[in-house]
C-alpha cells in the first residue's frame, strides 16, 4: 500500500511542478474536511483551478481520464464548492485534471473538464 501512496504522492508533485511552469499558482496540495478532499488547488489568471490527479504506471490500467465519470465530477464539484465556502473565494473556478502516466510521469492536462 505505502508504494501506491509514495506513486500518488510522486504523481501530485510532477503535476504541481507541471503547473508551476505553466504559470499557475499552487494554493493547496491534498486538501481535506472529513467528506471531502482536492489534490491540487492552484491558481491562474484570477482562476481557481481544482484539479483531480490520476496516475496510471501502465497503459494496460487505461488512462487516467477514464476514471473521471459522472459520480467523481459530482465529488469534485462538491470539494470545490466547500473549499471556495471555506476559503471565502469570490472569484471564478473550474474543475481540472491531470493525468499522470509511467515510471517518468508524464503529464497531461485539461485546464477545465
Amino acid at each position: 500500500m505505502a508504494e501506491h501512496n509514495t506513486s500518488g504522492s510522486e504523481a501530485e508533485r510532477a503535476v504541481a511542478e507541471y503547473l508551476v511552469k505553466s504559470k499557475y499558482k499552487i494554493v493547496d496540495i491534498n486538501w481535506k474536511t472529513k467528506w471531502c478532499e482536492i489534490d491540487i488547488v492552484a491558481e491562474k489568471n484570477k482562476v481557481m483551478h481544482f484539479v483531480e490527479v490520476k496516475y496510471r504506471f501502465s497503459p494496460y490500467q487505461g488512462g487516467g481520464f477514464d476514471y473521471i465519470h459522472s459520480k467523481k465530477l459530482q465529488q469534485m464539484k462538491r470539494a470545490a464548492d466547500s473549499w471556495v465556502l471555506i476559503n471565502k473565494w469570490n472569484g471564478e473556478y473550474v474543475l481540472s485534471a491531470a493525468e499522470v502516466a509511467g515510471a517518468d510521469y508524464d503529464v497531461e492536462f485539461i485546464e477545465e473538464i
